[in-house]
């Protein structure tokens, strides 16, 4: 495990606190080995792939569960607390139960454990979408069969909360080049390829985050020239990536 702070060092203390699991309820577990693909030349565990691995769990868990697939699911938001960074060669669990539900989407958390106890837990909503219309649609009586009892009647909202860059910013991005392997079956970026983006930023930073959240305004569809747009100081990161003067996806992180 890589501390928060660095090898050596403590986890800092007041960090947010992880939601437990509910006492009932379904709630899946998944083990894997840290790869040497899937982290910083320091050996931590990069954004980029955690968000993978929270996209398997999350299938893993739909197809144990012999959830039938009326929809395809598209992120919202992602919110990460931290509590330490999984390091290369770690063998980690991730837990991951449906924790809250609205009309349309359902937020999924999931827990990173580590030899030394819990690092990471993410709590990501995700749409539920008709895949022939491209519209949300309810949730449906076999989602709220399978998963609806460890949400214990919690409500989450799907609306995005991050300002935009405003002009001065906006004016200073620079090219964020898309590639053929982006893509994913929905025909959009993949969500994980959002987080490579805020690697990119964090890479010339000097510290590490102790909460990370990132949300989904716009696909990234084919033909997009994102832009990539950065504020750093006092501690906070903030990371958006833009479309001319639309707002594609942003990221606010935290020491």
């Amino acid at each position: 495990m890589i501390p928060l702070r660095g090898r050596g060092q403590a986890a800092a203390a007041g960090l947010p606190g992880f939601l437990p699991e509910a006492p009932g309820g379904r709630v899946f577990a998944v083990s894997r080995a840290v790869r040497s693909t899937e982290v910083t030349p320091a050996g931590r565990l990069r954004f980029d792939a955690l968000a993978r691995y929270l996209q398997d769990a999350a299938e893993d868990d739909m197809a144990d569960a012999g959830f039938p697939e009326p929809h395809v699911w598209l992120l919202r938001r992602c919110a990460v607390a931290v509590r330490g960074y999984p390091a290369h060669g770690e063998r980690v669990t991730l837990r991951t139960f449906c924790s809250a539900i609205g009309p349309r989407w359902a937020e999924r958390t999931t827990t990173v454990t580590g030899p030394g106890g819990d690092l990471m837990q993410a709590r990501a909503v995700w749409a539920a979408i008709a895949p022939d219309t491209g519209r949300p649609v309810p949730l449906g009586q076999a989602f709220h069969r399978l998963f609806g009892a460890a949400a214990q009647g919690r409500y989450v909202s799907a609306r995005l909360t991050h300002p935009g860059p405003g002009p001065r910013l906006a004016r200073a991005g620079r090219p964020w080049p898309l590639r053929a392997s982006d893509f994913d079956t929905v025909g959009h970026v993949n969500n994980a390829v959002h987080w490579a983006a805020v690697e990119d930023v964090l890479a010339g930073c000097g510290w590490l985050p102790s909460s990370a959240e990132i949300e989904y305004q716009r696909p990234i569809l084919p033909g997009c020239r994102p832009e990539l747009v950065t504020s750093n100081g006092g501690g906070r990161l903030d990371v958006w990536l833009t479309d001319g003067t639309r707002r594609l996806a942003s990221a606010r992180l935290a020491r």
